[in-house]
C-alpha cells in the first residue's frame, strides 16, 4: 500500500453572517449564564416629577411621580381636518412643481432639491390620508386638485405661474422654480403657525412639526442657491 498523504485543512475567514452569528450565539449564551447566576436587577424607581405637556398655546405643567397616566389623544377640531386636508393639496402642487426639474433644470443642485421635495412630500402625503382615514373622513385625492385651489391657501402658485415654469429652460427654469417654491415653502410655515395656534390634536402638532422643520431648512438651502 502506498503512503496515505496527509490530510490539509484549508483556513477560510468567516463571512458577515457567520462572524454575525457567532457574535449573537455569544451575546445569548452570556444572557443565559447572567440569568441563571445573577439575581434579576431591581426595578428602576423614579422620584423625578413628570412633566406633561399643555395643549398648543398653553404651558406644560409639572405632577409628581406615580400619578401620571397616558396621554389620550384630543379628537381633532376643525382646524385639525382643514390643515391635514390643505395640506395635501399643497404638498400636492409642490411635486407638480418637483416633477418639471428633471427635463428643464440646469442646476444639478436644483435637480437633486427637486427629487428631495418630491421624495419627502409623497409619502407624507400618504401619512396625511391615513389620518384621515383613522378619523372616519374621506381621504383627499390630490390630482382632483391641483392648481385650480392656488387661491384657497398661502403660497401656493396661480395657475398663470405654473405655465410659466412649465415653458421656462435651464437658468430660467432655475430661477423661477426657486423663487415659486420658496414661497410654496413659506405659505406651508403659515399653514403650520395657524393649526399650532387653533389646533388641538396631537398627532396633527407632530405632522406640522416636522413640515416646519423640514420646509424651513429647505427654504434656506434655496435661497443660498438663488443668491449664489
Amino acid at each position: 500500500m502506498g503512503t496515505r498523504e496527509p490530510m490539509t485543512r484549508t483556513s477560510r475567514t468567516p463571512g458577515p453572517e457567520s462572524r454575525f452569528a457567532a457574535a449573537l450565539g455569544a451575546l445569548l449564551a452570556a444572557g443565559v449564564l447572567a440569568g441563571c447566576t445573577a439575581d434579576p436587577p431591581p426595578p428602576p424607581t423614579n422620584s423625578a416629577p413628570v412633566i406633561v405637556p399643555g395643549k398648543p398655546g398653553e404651558e406644560a405643567s409639572t405632577i409628581p411621580p406615580g400619578e401620571a397616566t397616558p396621554l389620550e389623544e384630543e379628537a381633532p377640531n376643525d382646524a385639525d381636518i382643514a390643515f391635514v386636508q390643505d395640506m395635501i393639496v399643497h404638498h400636492a402642487q409642490a411635486i407638480e412643481l418637483a416633477d418639471l426639474a428633471p427635463d428643464r433644470a440646469r442646476s444639478d443642485d436644483v435637480k437633486g432639491l427637486a427629487d428631495r421635495i418630491a421624495d419627502t412630500q409623497r409619502p407624507e402625503i400618504d401619512v396625511l390620508n391615513r389620518w384621515l382615514e383613522q378619523h372616519d373622513l374621506p381621504k383627499v385625492d390630490p390630482a382632483a386638485h391641483g392648481t385650480a385651489h392656488a387661491a384657497d391657501m398661502p403660497g401656493m402658485a396661480t395657475p398663470e405661474r405654473v405655465q410659466d415654469l412649465r415653458e421656462a429652460r435651464g437658468a430660467d427654469f432655475d430661477r423661477l422654480f426657486l423663487q415659486l417654491m420658496i414661497t410654496h415653502h413659506e405659505g406651508a410655515l403659515t399653514m403650520v403657525e395657524k393649526v399650532r395656534r387653533t389646533g388641538v390634536n396631537v398627532r396633527v402638532q407632530e405632522i406640522a412639526d416636522d413640515v416646519a422643520v423640514t420646509q424651513s431648512d429647505e427654504i434656506h438651502r434655496m435661497q443660498g442657491m438663488l443668491g449664489a
